[in-house]
């Protein structure tokens, strides 16, 4: 299946794309993943992002796009894959279908992690980090340290980082909102959006997308 993944931050989409490209045995496909690799490899697009992200500036569509058409040419991407982070406006999702058109396919279904604004919140406001280890998390809420601020593993001190501020995480969502939610009714006009509530158990979740995955295919 070729799969886009929607859904406001905080949604998990991050965890369910790795969780649904295992289940149906498709890449995974994020673009966070994709400047990466391409930045490490020193590929011509990944000098070029380099270049914006040094300079604190947002990386242009044309080299994000350039990135994902090399990533869906591959041939492990011919049978399906699930991308997360791509489009994030209608202008990217029309270069999308263009883009998969000209590969000789279409898009199969898009996935809508739908969680209400204040979990949303609530998810990533209530998310310390360790000063120490940064791959050290834990949340006030779900996952709590055993002594508040103090990390379990290393025993470093456990903060709230500025992009998980209640007013950095309300702007972002204001972003979702403007620029990425209209991608909601664009992709529902073609008949391709399947909406899954992502409140719940992780597993809960991903089996809840399988069975709309599954319809839509049926």
């Amino acid at each position: 299946m070729r799969i886009v993944l929607v859904g406001p931050p905080g949604a998990g989409k991050g965890t369910q794309a790795q969780f649904l490209a295992k289940n149906l045995s498709i890449p995974h496909i994020s673009t966070g993943d994709l400047f990466r690799a391409n930045i490490s490899q020193g590929t011509p697009l990944g000098l070029e992002a380099q270049k914006y992200i040094k300079a604190g500036d947002l990386v242009p569509d044309e080299v994000t796009i350039g990135m994902v058409k090399d990533r869906l040419a591959r041939p492990d991407a011919q049978e399906g894959f699930l991308l997360d982070g791509f489009p994030r406006n209608i202008a990217q999702a029309q270069v999308l279908d263009a883009m998969l058109t000209e590969l000789g396919g279409g898009l199969d279904a898009v996935l809508d992690l739908e969680v209400p604004e204040d979990e949303v919140v609530k998810r990533i406001a209530g998310r310390r980090t360790c000063r120490k280890d940064s791959s050290h998390t834990f949340h006030v809420v779900y996952t709590p340290s055993k002594v508040e601020d103090v990390c379990d593993v290393c025993g470093g001190e456990l903060y709230q980082r500025e992009d998980d501020s209640e007013d950095t995480v309300r702007k972002r969502l204001e972003v979702y909102h403007n620029l990425t939610e209209p991608l909601v009714g664009y992709y529902e006009k073609q008949g391709l959006l399947v909406t899954v509530p992502a409140l719940g158990k992780v597993d809960e979740v991903t089996a809840r997308a399988m069975d709309a995955l599954r319809s839509k295919k049926a």
